[in-house]
């Protein structure tokens, strides 16, 4: 059996957005429709990532290509650019950036390699807002579009760069304190009549992004140790609603205390099964 390669799976999307005999639903997508299943796709293929899980990975890469072609032939049918010009393009962007493997650049260690990676990147998002009549800004490139945790990691580590950073975690802790203060004066507010919901989110966002300032400190993934918090949650409400139910109980008829109690029963027992 012959093996198909990328040139079947391009005219398979051909084929699809093809105004006679195409698919409905395919034909009348744009780069809006699609994007949130581009989105989608990438959290699959992480997902397959943390599972360990090859055969899914397998698949979820196809799905995260398919996208990657479905971008492709829209932008071909609007004369925008080809599949193969997607293709030259990261050639030669990863050429360009690793000039210690494709030219006579010297790179010691991985560290200094990051180092470098970056400062191609920062010289690649300076000429480019120069060339929009831009002033560069150490902030360019940090997408609108990334989930907001992530923005704010990538946010307060680009402002680092150039010093506008705590020396070190203590402060920031100090900072937090501060901004949990604010929050607490705004719900005073809120007790005493004042319509402040809109101060009231503004300075808990304060709070998470400091949050944010403090991971990157402690060297900590925000987004993993929030996975992780969700996924021991999970866990262990799932034993609280497994134990009720043993017992013939709903959680919903539950008292609050007796839910505590038995959200202490779900955490020991994981711990047990775990050692």
């Amino acid at each position: 059996m012959t093996r198909r390669d990328i040139s079947d799976l391009l005219q398979i999307m051909q084929k699809l957005r093809d105004p006679s005999g195409g698919c409905p639903w395919d034909i009348e997508q744009d780069f809006d429709t699609i994007a949130p299943y581009t989105i989608e796709e990438s959290y699959e293929v992480a997902e397959a990532i943390a599972q360990k899980d090859m055969e899914g990975l397998k698949d979820e890469l196809g799905d995260l290509l398919f996208q990657v072609v479905f971008h492709a032939q829209m932008a071909s049918e609007q004369g925008a650019f080809t599949f193969d010009d997607v293709i030259e393009a990261v050639c030669e962007k990863m050429t360009r950036r690793h000039p210690h493997v494709f030219g006579d650049a010297s790179i010691e260690d991985a560290d200094a390699q990051a180092m470098a990676w970056e400062q191609h990147k920062e010289a690649e998002r300076t000429e480019k807002a120069r060339a929009a009549g831009q002033v560069p800004s150490v902030l360019d490139g940090v997408a609108l579009s990334y989930p907001a945790l992530l923005r704010s990691v990538k946010l307060s580590k680009r402002a680092a760069r150039v010093g506008f950073d705590w020396p070190n975690a203590e402060p920031v802790l100090d900072k937090l304190n501060e901004e949990m203060l604010e929050l607490a004066e705004e719900l005073v507010r809120k007790s005493n009549g004042k319509d402040n919901q809109a101060d009231i989110e503004s300075e808990l966002g304060d709070i998470l992004f400091a949050y944010t300032s403090l991971a990157r400190h402690l060297k900590v993934d925000p987004e993993q140790a929030l996975r992780g918090t969700n996924d021991r949650f999970e866990r262990r409400f799932r034993t609280i609603e497994k134990i009720l139910a043993d017992q013939g109980k709903r959680p919903e008829d539950q008292s609050l205390d007796e839910l505590e109690a038995l959200w202490q029963t779900a955490k020991q027992q994981i711990r047990a099964q775990s050692e």
